[in-house]
């Protein structure tokens, strides 16, 4: 019995050394504590935290949005094509198709045969008065104009500045079908701004190109040796069928006539040329009204340049310079039997140097200034006279030249 009872402690003893050896009362936590990490006793080491790819996530871009909105009007247009669109559709109803019948001789068998050509023009009130150039309509036996909405209609002559190229056609249309062009300030054109030619080239009616003034006061001979000096000079395509139609600035306003391009295929090589609008509203009047441009006139028929001025050849015979004083050319005549020998001393003619002290070199410089004065204008023109070469200053008025079409 002592034996089972000693047996018995010995088990109960062992079993509670065995249990506080192997599981101490310090390492025993609950399932909650489990969660919480044990704090190392040593120093802490932090492992660097795992790259991961970036997501990017959709988001309104408000100021993209705003500039967007900026950029574009509600027509969904930028600033410069609106400008282009409101350009056109305010003016292309201004432009009209104008097609011509002529008769032509052939020189070697004088045979007649037909030819049409074709150009353009602008409106320029509700008259029905259409401007373009002298030499679309020049000889024409027949002129059609075809306004934008097709309707066509035989035009009437109304008068032509041949000098200056310009003339004017009209057709009976009712006011409220016609749209005319207003007339803008040539002389306000810098290098560099932008315009836009509205005409037919090619037949292709109401065609728009833009571009910028290339240059300006450019000089172009637009008919026999008379050369204006005002000319504006372009890059945008002007062709065959252009002629006449407007130039028109960012505004709208004709700003110049389209009338030549610079091309040796006579198609656009980016050289074109239109008369000012200050020179266009200077005669579309006169020819409206008188059928003919009233130019000044000085009497002063031929010109030599020299070195030093203009040496008058041939004075109008009644004409303002001759009544002024001016001397042309002193003819000798000279009987020798039968016959009588005239000599030209042209030694005895006055040497134009200048004109209201604009100094004069060419025939061209004393035209243009010619022309810019008034029928009525009075202009002092000095010259060298005699073998002394005395400066002379004689006072001319000028008159009105007589009614020339052609």
């Amino acid at each position: 019995m002592k034996y089972v009872i000693g047996c018995f402690f010995s088990a109960v003893l062992g079993s509670l050394l065995v249990s506080s050896i192997e599981s101490p009362s310090s390492l025993w936590i609950t399932a909650s504590e489990a969660q919480v990490p044990l704090k190392p006793s040593g120093p802490r080491i932090i492992p660097p935290t795992p790259l991961s790819p970036a997501v990017s996530k959709p988001t309104t871009n408000k100021l993209g949005e705003a500039h967007r909105q900026n950029l574009f009007n509600e027509r969904g247009l930028s600033p410069e094509e609106e400008i282009n669109v409101s350009v056109y559709e305010k003016l292309n109803k201004s432009v009209v198709h104008i097609t011509t019948k002529s008769t032509k001789t052939d020189g070697f068998f004088l045979l007649e045969y037909d030819t049409e050509g074709a150009g353009s023009g602008a409106i320029i009130d509700k008259a029905g008065h259409i401007l373009t150039n002298y030499h679309v309509i020049e000889d024409a036996k027949q002129v059609n104009v075809t306004l934008f909405n097709g309707k066509s209609y035989s035009a009437t002559f109304v008068g032509a500045d041949a000098i200056n190229d310009i003339a004017v056609i009209k057709i009976d249309e009712a006011p409220q079908t016609l749209k005319p062009v207003t007339m803008g300030d040539s002389s306000q054109l810098k290098v560099g701004q932008r315009v836009f030619a509205i005409g037919n080239p090619f037949g292709l009616e109401r065609t728009m190109t833009c571009g910028i003034i290339s240059s300006l006061n450019r000089s172009l001979k637009l008919r026999g040796n008379r050369t204006i000096n005002s000319i504006i000079q372009i890059d945008a395509a002007v062709n065959p069928g252009n002629s006449g139609g407007p130039l028109l600035n960012s505004h709208g306003q004709l700003i110049g006539i389209n009338t030549a391009i610079a091309s040796s295929t006579g198609q656009s090589s980016g050289i074109g040329f239109a008369i000012p609008s200050n020179l266009v509203a200077r005669v579309a009047p006169q020819l409206v009204t008188h059928g003919h441009m009233i130019h000044p006139e000085i009497g002063i028929q031929r010109v030599y340049e020299t070195e030093q001025g203009l040496l008058v050849a041939k004075l109008t015979p009644g004409g303002p310079a001759e009544k002024a004083g001016l001397r042309g050319p002193k003819i000798e005549r000279q009987r020798r039997g039968l016959i009588v020998i005239e000599r030209v001393d042209r030694t005895a003619a006055d040497l134009i140097v200048a004109v209201d002290k604009n100094q004069i070199k060419t025939a061209a410089d004393f035209l243009d200034y010619i022309e810019s004065q008034k029928p009525g204008d009075t202009v002092i023109v000095t010259v060298l006279r005699g073998k002394e070469q005395t400066p002379t200053k004689i006072t001319v008025k000028l008159t009105a030249s007589q009614p020339n079409r052609k």
